[in-house]
């Protein structure tokens, strides 16, 4: 039995899912609206997460690159000290290429960073190829033996390599350094090649020897254009680590080897730091901006081919 109260609440409810459908009349009774001033305070919180995120990304890469946007500008002055404008000039480029002690150290590290790139990429790439068509022990040993390298302390890297070359006699010249820069950049290269392989069909190498393919043939010929990409960016990156190398150059180049690293660092223990070097880093900026655009440019144009080509498929 119901009250008079009761019943009039009850011939209501009736009456509202008898003019609505039984879920109309449940979303708009239990699950409250929204209402106008919470979607407002919505879009608001949206546009402040988003200003806040795309503030803080200008920060960082202020953080990044206004140090070296300084160091381009101020290339263009004659000024010895940075923050003295003393107008506009290109005297310093000129002064870089008369200064021969600066392009002789420039001429050795871009010696010892290719050779040494190519050597690493080489082997490296011969590893991860060996490591993933080996047994899975063979292929952890590998994998922990190339992490080391990686979270090493260089110091440790280059007083261990200098302790070896004094037991075995070896006098320290362009070999030693070599070697040197090898085992630094080595472990990249082998961890940029092993994600590609790790994408690549298994079965193209086993199919092209059955096909009548030789072991050397179908290495080159199948499997390195499949991990090309990651071949070329282990190169790249031993070319940086390399150039930007300090620790292991000193320790294992001879005495009149000089890279830039080294040379400013003689520079600097007796002398301010020539203004011919802020020269010498605006061309290494505006390479590497130049190469990694390229890269950037190639790749955007080749992944819109791939795309091209499926949306036609």
């Amino acid at each position: 039995t119901y009250s008079g109260h009761e019943n009039k609440v009850k011939e209501k409810l009736e009456a509202r899912t008898e003019s609505m459908g039984m879920q109309d009349y449940i979303f708009r009774v239990i699950v409250p609206e929204t209402t106008e001033v919470e979607v407002k305070d919505g879009v608001k919180k949206e546009k402040v997460k988003k200003i806040l995120s795309i503030l803080y990304l200008v920060l960082i890469l202020l953080i990044m690159y206004l140090p070296i946007l300084v160091l381009v500008i101020y290339s263009f002055t004659e000024t010895d000290q940075l923050g003295i404008w003393d107008g506009f000039s290109l005297q310093l480029y000129k002064d870089l290429f008369q200064n021969k002690a600066l392009m002789a150290a420039t001429r050795n590290t871009i010696i010892i960073a290719l050779v040494s790139a190519v050597v690493s990429t080489i082997l490296g790439t011969l590893g991860a190829v060996g490591s993933f068509y080996s047994n899975r022990r063979y292929k952890k040993g590998v994998e922990l033996m190339t992490q080391v390298p990686v979270v090493n302390a260089e110091i440790v890297m280059a007083l261990s390599l200098a302790i070896l070359f004094k037991v075995i006699n070896a006098k320290y010249t362009f070999g030693t350094l070599l070697v040197g820069h090898v085992v630094l950049t080595v472990a990249f290269v082998y961890l940029n090649v092993k994600p590609k392989l790790a994408q690549m069909d298994p079965n193209i190498y086993e199919a092209a020897l059955d096909l009548g393919a030789t072991p050397w043939y179908a290495l080159f010929k199948v499997v390195l254009p499949e991990i090309l990409p990651g071949i070329f960016s282990g190169f790249l990156i031993s070319i940086t680590l390399s150039l930007d190398d300090f620790v292991i150059t000193q320790y294992l180049k001879e005495p009149s080897f000089e890279t830039i690293s080294t040379y400013i660092q003689k520079i600097v223990a007796k002398h301010p730091i020539p203004p011919e070097v802020r020269a010498l880093s605006t061309i290494l900026f505006v390479i590497v901006l130049g190469v990694v655009l390229g890269i950037t440019v190639y790749n955007n144009k080749k992944a819109a081919k791939i795309m091209k080509y499926r949306g036609k498929k």
